[in-house]
């Protein structure tokens, strides 16, 4: 998350500037309002709206996010989320976890993705929503084909049956559940409908009496995972939905799991690439994201040796070069002089509803923001590229907010930077550590053997 050349919009409304600070004082990412802070992505724009452009017009794309730990991979991938909602698409992100939600349990990611199903009119999870709308539209169109009132149900059956049909080449039950939800429905029988819609959202252990009455057995396994995605792509399109743009987030956790369990998700990404590649997911727009160490290292991508030919990309040259068209892009991270550029940015928007702006554009100028920026990557061992997410949690919490709310608070002479072992993640625990004079020993240093 490069910051240099900002475009941030000149008027923006008290809720969207809120989310965004709200959620930098607690230290996380914004759901939402991130192109506030995008600055420096113009390089990536014109060959993502192409390739977004692609997909809404019934292709599908894969794409890698390369970045160390801090150089902005969630930010990148939720800031391009919010361009893909604006053009009416569907957004997931997902997770990638051992516990949560193993890569090698397909089952179990599409289940998280209907969980994190959003559009831009509804938040999570927006899959009854979305059917809803289905079955409407359905409705609609036998109705402008003609249909009179009482034949309209058989013939909402046969578009259902028409429009499903390669959907139920590989996963009938997958129609079958949508039959079940709406007879529950027409039978007024809400906990039936809410309970085969949760099968249909890949839940398990849905009631025996609503699975009888929809007419489906058991629980969704890995393999009707893809069907049930296919039949969820076939749905968003026909309700109106441009496509769906899913994240699988942090897949470098692959690299800490058991070697099976490893081996098991690294083939099951390479048949998620193929599957895209080969056209059977129409408006699909799959992200992940991980570090240099997983696409390069041995116990990541370079372990399964046709994934590896997939993700194969040429970052040998100079990054000013790198190509947004390839299959795997690189997010170079955070200088001194672009953390900087970030803080100022944020510092702006800020001050545009303080209660005095121009004492926090005069007491935090640019200087003291410069002068942050160096002591908070000073207290990570000068890993600057490290350092945004704590670096923007003290500057709004710490610094921000006091000289906004007391007329007497001037922080080069009121405040010292203060890092607690509490608010620090793993990664920025073990940098502080190395820090001459920290407080850490090297009992507390997590090492990845």
């Amino acid at each position: 998350m490069s910051t240099t050349g900002s475009k941030r919009p000149t008027q923006v409304s008290a809720a969207r500037r809120r989310t965004v600070i709200d959620a930098l004082r607690r230290g996380a990412v914004p759901e939402s309002g991130l192109d506030l802070l995008a600055t420096g992505l113009d390089r990536f724009e014109a060959a993502l709206d192409a390739e977004l452009d692609t997909v809404a017009s019934g292709g599908s794309v894969f794409k890698a996010v390369r970045g160390e730990y801090g150089s902005g991979k969630t930010f990148f991938t939720r800031w391009l989320g919010e361009r893909a909602k604006r053009r009416n698409f569907a957004v997931a992100e997902i997770q990638i976890s051992e516990n949560e939600t193993p890569l090698h349990k397909l089952e179990t990611v599409y289940r998280r993705l209907t969980e994190r199903l959003t559009t831009s009119s509804f938040p999570p999870s927006a899959l009854r929503p979305v059917v809803d709308a289905w079955f409407y539209a359905l409705e609609e169109d036998a109705l402008a084909a003609g249909a009179a009132e009482d034949e309209l149900p058989g013939e909402v059956e046969k578009l259902l049956v028409a429009r499903l049909a390669e959907v139920s080449r590989h996963a009938p039950s997958f129609a079958t559940a949508l039959r079940g939800y709406r007879a529950a429905l027409a039978d007024g029988d809400e906990a039936t409908a809410a309970a085969v819609l949760a099968w249909l959202g890949g839940q398990p252990h849905v009631a025996a009496s609503a699975r009888r009455a929809a007419g489906v057995r058991g629980d969704l396994d890995h393999f009707g995972a893809l069907g049930f995605l296919q039949g969820l792509l076939t749905v968003l399109r026909d309700s109106g939905h441009t496509g769906l743009f899913v994240v699988l987030d942090e897949v470098e956790t692959l690299q800490r799991v058991r070697s099976d369990a490893r081996d098991k998700a690294l083939n099951a990404l390479r048949q998620l690439i193929d599957e895209v590649h080969s056209g059977r997911f129409p408006g699909l727009y799959l992200v992940i994201t991980g570090t240099p160490a997983f696409y390069d290292g041995q116990q990541g991508v370079q372990r399964l040796a046709p994934l590896a030919q997939r993700l194969a990309t040429d970052f040998t040259t100079d990054p000013r070069f790198d190509n947004p068209r390839a299959v795997q892009i690189r997010l170079p991270g955070f200088t001194q002089e672009s953390l900087v550029g970030l803080g100022v940015t944020i510092r702006d928007l800020y001050a545009d509803a303080a209660t005095s702006p121009v004492r926090v554009r005069t007491v935090v100028d640019d200087a003291y923001v410069a002068d942050l920026a160096r002591a908070v990557g000073g207290a990570l061992g000068g890993k600057v590229g490290v350092a945004p997410r704590l670096f923007l949690k003290k500057l709004v919490g710490d610094v921000l907010d006091r000289v906004d709310q007391f007329d007497d608070f001037d922080p080069r002479q009121h405040y010292k930077l203060t890092v607690a072992n509490s608010e620090l993640t793993d990664v920025e625990r073990n940098l502080a550590a190395t820090v001459t004079g920290g407080s850490a020993s090297a009992d507390g240093i997590d090492l990845e053997l």
